[in-house]
């Protein structure tokens, strides 16, 4: 194994890794801040009156998105296991 082929492994890894990430990510983000948005105009500012919502929307995203995630770590794993990864 190269040095090219070092660097299209760890870039491949990495996009692999904000592809499947982001979603979640980002649902607890939008979750995060309408919260926020409703402890502020409530002045309610208790910590896990964030916390909770934001773990079960996380969680359920990582249970709709598991096939959609499983599918894409398949693929990347076929690609390095094969000759498309070590040449």
């Amino acid at each position: 194994m190269g040095l090219d082929s070092a660097t299209e492994l760890l870039r491949h890894t990495f996009v692999l890794v904000l592809l499947v990430a982001a979603p979640v990510l980002l649902v607890g983000l939008l979750v995060g801040f309408v919260i926020s948005l409703l402890q502020a105009a409530t002045q309610v500012q208790d910590q896990t009156l964030s916390f909770i919502p934001k773990i079960v929307a996380m969680i359920a995203c990582c249970i709709v998105l598991l096939p959609w995630m499983g599918q894409h770590l398949m693929e990347y794993a076929r690609w390095v296991l094969s000759d498309g990864a070590i040449r």
